[in-house]
């Protein structure tokens, strides 16, 4: 178990330090296409950093052998956006009020409300479908999976077609690059797959022996797909609300958080509605009702301009809340 544990770290610090070239090398791409900071932070980052969450749940959906490897597939699509609400986003707010000191802008928060709360909204629309396709069965639910693809295409085309305002230009050097002020295209574009392929293998890493000290514990998959995989999965988007909080840079932070929400709300419940009978349990329910419950607090919060790091910070609450129902449920 020690070697599990040394493992599950050094997975950790590799997630990390791939983040912080990572998050430079996005900003970087964001500058040298000419792409929104909004959309940096959404699409592009947001798709980096979801990957490890998808993979996961493509694999357990459409490879599982038997029912319980495919319901650490549903668990994953489902636990991804109950952390990614509740924990990531109490990171950005608790780095916040860590960082307050050495931030110029102190505790405030610079940031696009408004964009925020739409996408806020956008979530919930289509969160409130998925959940309530896992509470029947007919004969062409498969197919109404695909409708998640779309509604992510949709996304992307809308962001992506947002304003062309360039990233700030208050950018750290490229790190593949340190002195050069307008470092080429295929330095920024090699660091940033470098960053991500490394970020991927850590999150593999982490996953894997994460698998390996639930089993040495005693604890079913299911457990470990809605309680303890999600987590790992997500440490890509949570390490990176650290570092862009520490910049002074909050707004992308929130972007590749909200960005990560709408992939996970859509793409790896694509695949559990396609590859599975998407049917929820008590545990899964719970999940659903916790993010909801975060999100929509959130939405509400953005809605009256009243958004604060202390704010943010609570939604880690709701994740122990989820913690106390499930052993609850499962007691």
């Amino acid at each position: 178990m020690i070697i599990t544990l040394l493992i599950m770290l050094a997975a950790a610090l590799l997630i990390y330090f791939s983040c912080e070239f990572f998050v430079n090398g996005v900003e970087w791409v964001g500058k040298a296409f000419n792409i929104s900071e909004s959309a940096v932070g959404s699409v592009l980052a947001a798709f980096g950093t979801a990957l490890p969450e998808s993979i996961v749940t493509f694999i357990a959906v459409v490879f599982g052998k038997n029912s319980s490897q495919k319901d650490i597939g549903i668990g994953s699509a489902l636990g991804g956006p109950l952390v990614l609400s509740t924990i990531a986003y109490a990171v950005v707010g608790i780095s916040i009020l860590i960082f307050s000191s050495k931030r110029k802008a102190g505790t405030s928060i610079n940031n696009n409300n408004s964009k925020l709360a739409r996408d806020q909204a956008w979530f919930m629309c289509i969160f409130i479908f998925k959940i309530g396709l896992g509470l029947v069965a007919f004969a062409i639910k498969p197919w109404l999976g695909f409708l998640f693809l779309l509604a992510y295409g949709i996304y992307f085309y809308k962001e992506m077609s947002t304003d062309t305002v360039e990233v700030a230009e208050n950018l750290d050097p490229l790190k593949f690059s340190p002195k050069s002020t307008n470092p080429k295209k295929s330095l920024i574009l090699l660091q940033t797959l470098l960053a991500l392929i490394l970020i991927f293998i850590g999150s593999q890493m982490f996953v894997h022996n994460l698998g390996t000290l639930s089993t040495a514990l005693g604890m079913p998959p299911h457990m470990v797909s809605l309680l303890l995989s999600p987590v790992a999965t997500e440490l890509p988007e949570t390490l990176n609300a650290v570092i862009w909080v520490r910049q002074g840079k909050e707004n992308l932070a929130l972007s590749n958080i909200s960005g990560s929400m709408m992939i996970q709300a859509t793409v790896p419940s694509a695949l559990g509605i396609i590859f599975t009978p998407w049917l929820l349990d008590k545990s899964l329910m719970l999940s659903a009702i916790i993010t909801f419950v975060a999100i929509f607090s959130l939405w509400i919060t953005l809605r009256k301009s009243h958004l604060s790091a202390k704010r943010l910070s609570l939604n880690a609450v709701l994740y122990i809340v989820f913690i106390v129902g499930i052993i609850y449920i499962r007691g």
